[in-house]
């Protein structure tokens, strides 16, 4: 791809100056590469991915390398964070007995999202990382081998395939069809929904972020200056919501992950 089809487009093209306007598409989610080692192309989206996991273990070492019994503000911040995770949804989901070994898991999961996602509204950053399809599938595989290996070790083969497939002899005649149907939707939609929701909403708000801020650019041509101001507005609007967004996402990501280690470990979904 060449360098005029990512995210640069010509500063000089404003409204009534015989330029269309610059409608954002794919190739806004699309960059260079930083970097060509061996054939393996580095690119800005893994950078930010780098730096985000550097950030998570950066801060959760400073919090709780040199624990104190009266935690300072590093401390406290760290353990609002980690305790939101383990009671707010791990020990709501799947229960404090056998959910607790599963919280570091969880809370390094909510996190990691969470900052993929927060790097869109981060200076020279600007990108949610999400809404590459690669990394909510990459960690939805995760989520979705722990379940699997989790399910046959708790029933073993034979229980664990009853538990995937909703084996329930009471149904009678529609046992056939409700077990059809419990395996499409376990085994193919589960991880795919589960990768795919994040994804389409961290895609669809950093599009409408990048259709604003470039409106606003564009429309900055006399009287499109009146428009323009609109248009600024509602990138604030945009990013704002977004940060909302983005963090509902994280939790919504981790408390799926979680619905499926509970049932994992129980009888029935």
């Amino acid at each position: 791809m060449s360098a005029d089809q990512t995210l640069a487009f010509d500063p000089s093209c404003h409204i009534f100056s015989g330029c269309g306007f610059p409608a954002p598409g794919l190739h806004t989610f699309m960059y260079e590469p930083i970097a060509t080692v061996a054939g393996f192309e580095f690119t800005k989206p893994m950078l930010l991915a780098l730096l985000g996991s550097i950030a998570i273990v950066a801060f959760f070492w400073a919090a709780f390398a040199k624990p104190k019994l009266v935690p300072g503000k590093v401390q406290m911040v760290g353990e609002a964070g980690y305790d939101f995770v383990r009671r707010g949804i791990v020990y709501e989901i799947i229960g404090k007995k056998d959910g607790e070994k599963y919280v570091p898991f969880m809370v390094s999961l909510f996190f990691f999202v969470w900052i993929l996602n927060l790097w869109s509204i981060i200076p020279l950053a600007q990108f949610p990382v999400t809404s590459l399809i690669a990394f909510p599938a990459g960690l939805a595989l995760i989520v979705y081998v722990m379940w699997v290996s989790l399910t046959f070790k708790k029933h073993g083969f034979v229980g664990g395939w009853k538990n995937i497939l909703g084996y329930d002899k009471n149904l009678g005649p529609i046992l056939p069809m409700v077990m059809v149907l419990e395996f499409l939707s376990n085994l193919i939609i589960r991880p795919f929904t589960h990768a795919v929701r994040l994804f389409a909403n961290m895609f669809a708000g950093h599009m409408l972020i990048v259709m604003f801020s470039l409106a606003t650019w564009y429309l900055m041509n006399g009287l499109g200056f009146v428009y323009a101001g609109a248009s600024f507005v509602m990138v604030v609007v945009m990013t704002a919501f977004e940060l909302f967004i983005q963090a509902v996402q994280a939790y919504v990501f981790v408390l799926l992950a979680c619905s499926y280690v509970q049932g994992a470990l129980s009888e029935h979904h």
